[in-house]
């Protein structure tokens, strides 16, 4: 749910500011640019940061303090997040579920547990309005980039075994977890060579889902799984009766990927993938 990257505004004295993004200089004169500048760089999912010469060069020696910057503006951004999801659903009486993935640092999770509209799911059996149990977990298998929550298939399996246990009825949950089940066809991603570059320009795909869901699901075979975390595996499929669903990412070019989902009580009644 946070974004990769902080992109740097370096004042260049007056209105005037250089930016850098995607290897392109822009040059910014006026506060309309700075803007729409400021815009584009948050819809790609990244932090605009203001700064000057001056500390771009202390920062250049000081990778700690960046990596303390970073952090600092990820989790100002959460706090945003939470105080537009309490203004926007008071009254309502509607929860937004919410787990932070793989790439979510944990000081995310005190944030989420402050508001009063958004449900840190991540680990629990949650009975929804619906009549429906759900489990959730942001967690994945292990990555090349040795993400923030991450961890191995038997690891995994322990954590799955430790929600479904509780459930009171299986066949009707719903599992949202992040990663997808393997060779689902939702969890096709580019195979990386030893320098983590894609093979044949991003041709060759490769299955990393997590066995251990797949196990899990094939068990209890659940009445949905909702999953993401390959950006790449937006559909849907079938693990024996469970419907499982990615509506991928497409985030860093500005759009945002979603399912719209009509549940009945022991069936998926329809459901549509979504662009916007």
């Amino acid at each position: 749910m946070t974004g990769k990257a902080v992109v740097p505004f370096i004042h260049q004295g007056g209105q005037n500011y250089r930016v850098t993004l995607l290897e392109q200089v822009f040059d910014i004169t006026n506060e309309a640019e700075l803007t729409d500048m400021k815009k584009r760089v948050r819809s790609r999912g990244y932090y605009p940061y203001m700064t000057n010469p001056d500390e771009i060069t202390e920062l250049e020696k000081d990778p700690e303090r960046v990596s303390k910057i970073f952090l600092q503006e990820v989790l100002k951004v959460v706090q945003e997040w939470m105080e537009i999801a309490d203004r926007k659903l008071a009254g309502t009486g509607m929860k937004v579920y919410c787990c932070p993935g793989n790439d979510d640092m944990d000081e995310v999770d005190e944030i989420l547990m402050e508001s009063r509209s958004v449900v840190l799911a991540e680990g629990k059996v949650t009975d929804l309005p619906s009549g429906h149990e759900m489990i959730a977990s942001g967690w994945s298998n292990k990555t090349p980039w040795d993400t923030h929550r991450e961890e191995d298939e038997n690891q995994l399996k322990i954590r799955y075994e430790a929600m479904t246990s509780q459930l009171k009825n299986p066949r009707s949950s719903i599992f949202n977890i992040h990663v997808p089940p393997y060779k689902s066809n939702l969890d096709e991603a580019p195979e990386l060579d030893e320098n983590l570059r894609p093979k044949m320009a991003g041709q060759a795909l490769k299955a990393v889902g997590s066995t251990a869901l797949r196990e899990a699901i094939e068990k209890v075979q659940p009445l949905l799984g909702l999953h993401g975390h390959i950006h790449e595996g937006r559909g849907v499929s079938h693990i024996g009766k469970t419907l499982c669903i990615n509506p991928g990412s497409m985030y860093e070019q500005g759009t945002l990927l979603g399912a719209l989902i009509n549940l009945g009580k022991d069936k998926v009644e329809d459901y549509v993938l979504t662009t916007g």
